[in-house]
């Protein structure tokens, strides 16, 4: 609960601390004073955007700072999970600096405004004349009707489920617009795979072709230089191996008679082994040499294949005509195996859809059991709030679709009168059935949630007499689960506070600011009468007042 609120430099406030108790606590003040100056300071602590307009000094910092007791309310968890100190006593500060920026901090510790606004849902709900016009907002319907049935967990689950769901959906199409661009390509690609894998290419092989096609085409200069060699090296008597012989005779008579001439011999010796070899071989190659034009034809037509490929994917080479095979091969391999990958997919699509329709069932049946009642339980308040006729009709329908919160589909419809025909509650509702309905739903609402604190802005718009005593009553069997703040024009509703605060305008050295007090009880029969009859309080409206106070 909210025990205390303090605001600086905010719109027509210099400076004002209020502390707060538990029950039922009352705001009230002329119009204009500045009841809504209070609500928007608080709305800043709840997480609402700033603006630097409304600081009162552009030169100095707004700051806005609420304590509250949170240590019935297990928001142990929370606080780890967004990586908060926890504090039975909480503070939440928010600061607008002169240039603009916006600070919040919880417990001294810098937060996000999203972790305000998650914390905001757990500690203070406010009330405006907005929100009831939401009323007639499907999500804030089945919000009621959820709480009522407790399917907090069960939607939990059911969300995690549409999101995972919704992933592999989005996977599926993406699948499948791939597939789609794979198959209109698969042909050509098919086409281009087998063409490279019938040509049963090798890495080395066009270096190989090109060799032996150069040695094709110059065959006969081979030749010609081939047989000359051999000449050279193998004639009798004037051939080099001739000569080398007869040099390897002499050396071999004298080596004996010193260890550099047998050296020398042996020298001799090795260079007649390497020159015989060398003759050996170009006798071999002198022999093996040929013309064979059609061994040519047969390598120029095989270059030219690989040539034309290589041309085709723009490559230089066959490692790197290779490589583009294996990359065919793959994007064949992922049309023709594509097929099993959808099925799968779709098959985890389908086994989530049936988990998700389950849970969507088990939301649905616990929405509908709640709905009697709560329809019982609002008719029954708007009766003791003066519309004994009041009607509600609650249908579900289900859908065929996952929607965000099940697969239901609300009708939520009113009827003031007896014999009216049922419509939407923005269409067929005034403003103070509306704020009536709203006050029933919250009453239903705080018997089944943890909130510590709810404020009611205005909530008693458009009603008067008995039934504003019945609204007042209403609020303090709330404020018996809950802290209730509630900012008021009726005397009848102030009277039932147990602590009265009054907002005022005062204008000092020339400039007007707002303040707020609470009042004591001499000061409650003044205002309360002052509500009743006016500034000219009457010796009538004190004694009224009185009697509203007992």
């Amino acid at each position: 609960m909210l025990t205390k609120l303090s605001i600086q430099n905010y719109a027509l406030i210099n400076q004002l601390s209020i502390d707060f108790n538990n029950g039922l606590s009352i705001i009230t003040g002329e119009t204009g004073a500045g009841k809504s100056i209070l609500l928007g300071a608080l709305g800043l602590i709840l997480g609402n955007r700033a603006d630097i307009a409304t600081l009162k000094d552009t030169s100095k910092k707004c700051v806005v700072e609420a304590e509250l007791a949170i240590s019935n309310y297990n928001l142990e968890t929370f606080f780890n999970s967004v990586d908060l100190d926890y504090e039975s006593q909480t503070i939440i500060r928010r600061e607008i600096l002169p240039s603009g920026k916006s600070r919040a901090f919880v417990n001294d510790t810098p937060v996000k405004l999203s972790v305000l606004n998650e914390l905001k849902s757990k500690l203070i709900d406010v009330h405006s004349q907005h929100q009831t016009l939401e009323m007639s907002d499907a999500n804030f319907q089945f919000n009621i009707i959820d709480v009522l049935a407790k399917n907090n967990q069960k939607l939990a689950s059911y969300q995690r489920g549409l999101k995972q769901l919704n992933v592999y959906k989005k996977e599926f199409q993406e699948l499948a617009a791939k597939q789609r661009e794979a198959n209109q390509q698969y042909d050509y690609n098919s086409h281009l795979f087998n063409e490279l894998s019938e040509a049963n290419l090798k890495a080395d092989e066009q270096v190989e072709l090109e060799e032996q096609l150069e040695k094709l085409n110059n065959v006969e200069d081979i030749q010609l230089n081939l047989s000359e060699a051999v000449h050279i090296v193998a004639a009798e008597e004037t051939g080099i191996q001739s000569l080398i012989n007869t040099l390897e005779n002499r050396l071999l008579k004298i080596a004996p008679f010193s260890k550099e001439y047998e050296e020398l011999s042996s020298r001799i010796t090795s260079v007649k082994i390497e020159v015989d070899d060398v003759v050996s071989e170009l006798e071999n190659a002198n022999d093996s040499i040929d013309s064979n034009p059609n061994e040519l034809e047969k390598l120029n037509d095989r270059l030219q294949f690989i040539y034309n490929l290589q041309k085709k994917h723009y490559v230089n080479s066959i490692p790197e005509l290779l490589v583009i095979q294996e990359e065919l091969s793959e994007k064949v391999g992922q049309v023709e195996n594509a097929e099993e990958i959808i099925n799968q997919k779709q098959q985890q699509i389908d086994e989530v859809a049936e988990k998700l329709d389950e849970v969507a069932v088990l939301i649905s049946n616990a929405r509908k059991k709640i709905i009697p009642k709560l329809k019982k339980e609002l008719e029954f308040i708007l009766s003791e709030l003066g519309m004994p006729e009041a009607r509600f009709s609650i249908e579900l329908s289900k859908s065929d679709s996952f929607l965000s919160n099940g697969k239901d589909n609300l009708n939520f419809l009113f009827s003031a009168n007896k014999g009216g025909n049922f419509g939407e509650l923005k269409k067929v509702a005034s403003g103070g059935e509306l704020s009536r309905i709203m006050l029933a739903i919250k009453k239903i609402l705080s018997e089944h949630t943890q909130l510590p604190t709810i404020i009611f802005d205005e909530i008693d718009t458009g009603v008067s007499g008995e039934v504003s005593n019945k609204i007042a009553a209403i609020m303090q069997q709330m404020s018996q689960h809950m802290q209730v703040i509630t900012i008021t024009h009726l005397p009848q509703i102030a009277a039932k506070g147990n602590q009265h605060y009054k907002v005022f305008k005062e204008d000092v050295a020339g400039i007007t600011t707002t303040n707020l007090k609470q009042l004591s009880e001499d000061e409650r029969i003044v205002e309360i009468a002052e509500m009743l009859s006016g500034k000219n309080i009457s010796d009538a409206a004190i004694t009224h007042a009185k009697e509203l106070l007992n």
